[in-house]
């Protein structure tokens, strides 16, 4: 008989709990951010939490899409132009081949040096220690830059195969 009581208390609590949460409206929704429009009709004002307004103007999908168009058809003209004017296009293959493995390599290699706990730091003092003596070496001083320059130049003169007299 206790038992019974116990049972038929705890289902009219129940009861009279789930009749009093169902009469509780629920909560309001949170009030959406609407933009502002100013009196012009290509002019719209969009308010951003903590920066000034920025004004933004309408423009008319024509010119947009027609410099767009005309720059990417330039482009793709002249890229063309350049792959039609290749003699040997597989050796171009070759090496764009060649410069995406070896970025996905470094880029790995990067990724295994950075998850060593240690390495990253040692790595970065190397790094600003570095750029500390090559400003200290090339570009503290004036004579030390014009140093600089004739290297560059005649690393550029290297690479373009120009002679001596064709330079400048």
């Amino acid at each position: 008989m206790a038992f019974s009581s116990i049972i038929l208390s705890m289902v009219a609590y129940c009861i009279l709990r789930c009749s009093l949460v169902s009469n509780i409206p629920p909560p309001p929704p949170p009030p959406q951010p609407t933009p502002k429009v100013s009196d012009s009709v290509n002019f719209f004002v969009i308010e951003s939490r903590g920066f000034a307004p920025l004004p933004v103007r309408a423009v008319s999908s024509d010119d947009s899409t027609s410099d767009a168009a005309k720059q990417f058809e330039e482009l793709y003209a002249d890229l063309k132009a350049k792959w039609d004017g290749l003699e040997n296009k597989t050796t171009v293959v070759v090496y764009a081949g060649g410069a995406l493995v070896a970025l996905w390599l470094s880029s790995t290699i990067v990724g295994a040096i950075n998850s060593v706990p240690l390495l990253p730091k040692i790595m970065e003092l190397v790094g600003l220690t570095y750029t500390g003596w090559f400003v200290y070496r090339y570009l503290l001083f004036k004579s030390s830059r014009k140093e600089l320059v004739e290297d560059i130049e005649e690393l550029k003169r290297k690479v373009t195969g120009a002679s001596t007299e064709e330079s400048f």
